[in-house]
């Protein structure tokens, strides 16, 4: 049991919500044409979407916690999670207001825009259940691909099939460590994937 949870511990940080943006922001300009552009400027590109989407939102929550006196437990309670939540949607606005005065490529505004819609669509349904933000961003994944396969129209099954296995063991990793229950992590893979095919398409 022990090293079950350990296990859960590790897939959960590995797999945290925050992550995403910048890991599709790296496949984007690995694996597209989007590698053409300089190194340098591909650096600081990472460096800028890591910023807004993990240390300053990261920051945020930290002072926010700091002034209230409260522990990092506390904000897994429900009715306290809006204000983290609020402090992300920010950071990732003011990350798309950049991109859009400085005219980047459709695909990387795609990748924040996609974040973005889950995070707010959480915060929404969070009001009156709470559902695994985890699960959910596992699920945006699965939902770009999806539609991203439909829209260049190639196979995604081997990269779909990894998505939905990761997205599995993090749903599990939700539920051994008792953060969330089935119907939590299972809404919240849902609400993700929902958003990852609107998001794709609308943006």
């Amino acid at each position: 049991m022990k090293q079950a949870i350990l296990i859960a511990r590790i897939l959960s940080t590995v797999f945290r919500p925050s992550y995403y943006p910048t890991v599709g922001t790296f496949i984007l300009l690995s694996f597209t044409y989007l590698n053409l552009f300089p190194w340098v400027f591909k650096l600081w590109l990472l460096v800028l979407v890591y910023l807004f989407t993990f240390c300053f939102p990261a920051l945020g929550v930290f002072i926010y916690r700091r002034v209230h006196g409260w522990s990092a437990s506390e904000l897994r309670k429900r009715h306290k999670r809006a204000v983290p939540y609020i402090i992300n949607i920010c950071c990732y606005l003011c990350l798309m207001h950049i991109f859009a005065v400085t005219h980047m490529p459709h695909f990387l505004m795609a990748i924040i825009g996609i974040s973005l819609l889950i995070q707010c669509t959480c915060v929404i349904v969070n009001l009156w259940w709470k559902v695994s933000m985890h699960s959910a961003g596992s699920g945006g994944v699965i939902g770009a691909l999806i539609a991203y396969a439909a829209i260049f129209g190639f196979n995604p099954i081997w990269w779909l099939s990894l998505a939905i296995f990761v997205s599995g063991c993090v749903m599990t990793s939700r539920m051994v460590l008792r953060q969330h229950t089935l119907a939590q992590v299972l809404g919240g893979t849902l609400i993700g994937i929902a958003c990852g095919i609107i998001g794709t398409v609308l943006m």
